[in-house]
């Protein structure tokens, strides 16, 4: 039972009050990443993935390298690759479940974002793993995406969330070293948290 007085059913409800996109919107989606779509790629140093388990549960994880580092090795496919992280592996355990992914590409300062949806695969192919060499290492995988649509999605939200404005009055927030000691209930304190991550972010990027 809902705790909300009114909740959305049916797509009919929906329709209702949301209408329906227009021309522009429907028709700005392509099946293929093009010459504009591969510019703005090229661009970005930072891509959200979304995935989903065979259970439903659902994951998005944040990928990021110097601008570029998503190669589009042609029209139907894009290359990504997984540098180290916690292990934790739920984005590659749920392509395993369920191929089906989402991406969403961010490029700094501008207010459009790229989006695109396929199909994935976890690639070990050494050939391809050295494409992606950085500090004399390669990753562990590639994942490949074969594209099945991409379209632009419209800088509204970004515009609204002040997302590239400069970074002002988050001091109030824990850092990430507190975060972990108090979600994951470690017994250590939280400078030894802080100094671990730092660590990391120094000698674990690659």
């Amino acid at each position: 039972m809902s705790a909300f007085k009114q909740v959305i059913q049916t797509e009919a409800e929906l329709r209702e009050i949301l209408g329906y996109a227009g021309k522009a919107a429907l028709n700005k989606v392509i099946p293929e990443i093009d010459d504009i779509c591969r510019a703005f790629i090229a661009k970005s140093p930072f891509v959200l993935l979304g995935s989903t388990a065979a259970n439903g549960s659902m994951d998005v994880s944040p990928k990021g390298d110097p601008a570029g580092f998503v190669q589009v090795m042609d029209s139907q496919t894009l290359l990504i690759p997984d540098r180290p992280g916690n292990q934790r592996g739920d984005t590659l355990s749920n392509v395993l479940q369920n191929p089906n992914i989402g991406l969403l590409f961010l490029v700094p300062g501008r207010r459009e974002t790229l989006r695109v949806n396929g199909t994935a695969q976890i690639v070990r192919d050494e050939d391809v793993r050295e494409r992606f060499t950085m500090q004399g290492k390669l990753p562990i995988f590639v994942i490949a995406v074969t594209v099945n649509e991409a379209f632009f999605h419209c800088t509204k939200c970004v515009v609204r969330s002040g997302l590239w404005a400069d970074e002002q009055g988050h001091d109030e927030l824990v850092s990430l070293g507190e975060a972990i000691v108090r979600h994951a209930r470690l017994d250590i304190s939280v400078a030894e948290a802080d100094a671990m991550v730092a660590e990391e972010e120094q000698t674990e990027l690659y």
